[in-house]
């Protein structure tokens, strides 16, 4: 007999309009490769996708007949998302929209690595930012200590991230070091990895359950830069022995621009430098790049902000400076 159900799914796998969801009715669950059905899902945000790993959805299970294999791989409609607790975005600079990583998140592991690839701060600086402005938790975890300990460059901006309040793990995948602390951080939540392609993203989630056999990247010699592996935003179960911890891999990225924000709300986002918002001489005007009375060119100059992440703050706006420019240019010619 043929019929159609109504369940409910939870997103584990998204490419733009094609998504894999994983429902459980009596008969037990399965895998429903599951696409938008016509434009149900459509709203007035403009976002480049519109279902996400960690997504809670409506599925309508078309023409199965009821002795389905379980874990089978079957076709299923979207209807609708439920309301996110959060998610965790970045401009999607290509398509001008916010494209949205990982949805109903506890954790945000921020994974860099001392090299191979180099270290990037800076980057780092944008997901914290980022994490800031979804309201979820975040912590870098350094990956391949194995490789070097003893860079103070890199020790010290680690321990800047710990003295302004984020958890801060040097671990190694390879070696297992540090695996049973992450693993005790991470115990029991829903966690998006994110961080550049090379540091060992795949590599961690297969040493935190080496049942999964994810396939691992490799770095670019020539570049000394990883190559993309996770093309996706991907949700992997570590089983139960890790009690409903979930890990959400999402693709290797090398340029981050913060979303949801204009240049104006960056220092609202970045720890040390919001307490200091509002309190210039000229106020939220200010640029923080020239004017006297500026606290936070005073914060620079005592050593209550470091350099670098000054550096990271200026670049940030002068980013979002230049996105609020090309969205005024295409509101004036009429392009949406």
């Amino acid at each position: 007999m043929k019929d159609k159900k109504i369940l409910k799914g939870l997103v584990i796998q998204s490419s733009k309009n094609i998504l894999i969801a994983l429902a459980a009715d009596k008969e037990g669950s399965a895998r429903y490769e599951c696409r938008i059905k016509g434009k149900v899902l459509k709203t007035d945000s403009e976002t480049y996708n519109l279902a996400v790993p960690g997504d809670w959805v409506t599925i309508e299970r078309e023409n199965v007949s009821n002795n389905v294999k379980e874990n089978c791989v079957q076709r299923a409609m979207i209807l609708s998302v439920e309301q996110r607790r959060n998610f965790f975005s970045r401009y999607n600079q290509k398509g001008s929209l916010s494209q949205i990583l990982a949805a109903n998140i506890d954790l945000i592991l921020c994974v860099c690595a001392p090299l191979s690839p180099p270290f990037r701060p800076r980057f780092i600086d944008r997901i914290l930012l980022q994490a800031e402005i979804a309201g979820i938790e975040a912590a870098v975890i350094c990956n391949k200590i194995d490789l070097s300990r003893g860079d103070p460059d890199v020790n010290e901006r680690l321990e800047e991230y710990s003295r302004i309040g984020y958890k801060v793990l040097n671990v190694s995948a390879k070696t297992k070091e540090g695996i049973k602390q992450l693993y005790g951080e991470i115990k029991g939540k829903t966690c998006a990895l994110t961080g550049q392609s090379g540091t060992g993203k795949s590599s961690l989630i297969n040493a935190l359950n080496p049942r999964l056999g994810i396939k691992e990247g490799l770095i670019n010699e020539k570049y000394d830069r990883g190559v993309h592996t996770t093309t996706m935003s991907i949700m992997h179960d570590l089983g139960t022995l890790y009690d409903n911890t979930r890990i959400i891999d999402t693709p290797g990225i090398r340029l981050f621009i913060p979303d949801g924000i204009n240049k104006n709300e960056a220092i609202n986002f970045m720890r040390e430098f919001a307490v200091l918002a509002g309190k210039c001489s000229y106020g939220m005007s200010c640029s923080h790049k020239t004017e006297v009375g500026c606290k936070i060119l005073e914060a620079v100059d005592a050593g209550i902000i470091h350099e670098d992440r000054y550096e990271s703050f200026i670049r940030i706006t002068e980013d979002l400076e230049r996105i609020e420019q090309k969205a005024r240019i295409k509101r004036r010619a009429g392009i949406k």
